[in-house]
């Protein structure tokens, strides 16, 4: 089961791997198999992601942070092997992930794939899913892939692919999300107004393997749980 971006939402010019960074943070264990990540994406680790991407056996590229939290070994291992380490101060106004955001934007990455940002504290699995919705980020195709569950970050038109019965909720995020229109799925939606907090979009049901979710103004969650 995959939720990805469609086709749709890509720019047409240019091309390579280097268009798609996986950004790894350190939440709890993704819980992933990495056959089912981007292949040949850049890999970007923030703080304690470190810890992640070696349990996945992924290179990283860069990793971003004050580093508190990854082990001493992996944070070794890391430098040793080329990884460039771009440390940031304890007290900074950024967290984690939002730096690792400004680093797979800086490489020219078009479409960022996020791990491990859920788990752990509430208020930091809050802060994260706002953070991948903000506006800041509206020229990246953005995706959460975790073991809780999988979410996309919806302005335009998005493909959302699964199995017949998978869940699906759409939130708006941010004010209101005005022609929001999705079919296949058991309930469509055409034209449809989301506001904040509005229960409108809980707990759809794929009934195709694709539905295709369109959004004319605003910003929405869309989200499978697993």
């Amino acid at each position: 089961m995959v939720i990805r971006p469609s086709d749709e939402t890509a720019p047409t010019d240019g091309g390579g791997p280097s268009d798609t960074v996986i950004v790894i943070c350190g939440g709890e264990a993704p819980g992933l198999d990495p056959r089912n990540l981007p292949a040949d994406a850049l890999v970007i680790a923030a703080d304690s992601g470190l810890d992640h991407a070696a349990d996945l056996g992924l290179d990283v590229a860069i990793a971003v942070g004050d580093f508190d939290s990854v082990s001493a070994r992996r944070l070794a291992d890391a430098e040793a092997s080329g990884t460039e380490l771009r440390r940031h101060p304890v007290d900074k106004d950024a967290t984690d992930l939002e730096l690792a955001l400004d680093a797979a934007r800086a490489t020219g990455a078009r479409s960022v794939v996020v791990v491990g940002a859920l788990g752990g504290r509430l208020d930091h699995e809050l802060a994260n899913l706002l953070l991948l919705a903000s506006d800041r980020w509206a020229d990246l195709s953005i995706e959460l892939r975790d073991r809780r569950a999988r979410m996309v970050v919806a302005r335009g038109r998005r493909t959302l692919t699964g199995s017949v019965g998978d869940h699906v909720t759409l939130l708006a995020v941010g004010g209101r999300a005005v022609g929001v229109s999705i079919t296949g799925v058991r309930w469509p939606l055409d034209d449809a107004t989301l506001e904040p907090g509005s229960s409108l979009g809980v707990s759809n049901e794929l009934d195709s393997p694709v539905a295709v979710l369109t959004v004319a103004d605003g910003v929405v969650l869309a989200v499978q749980p697993q």
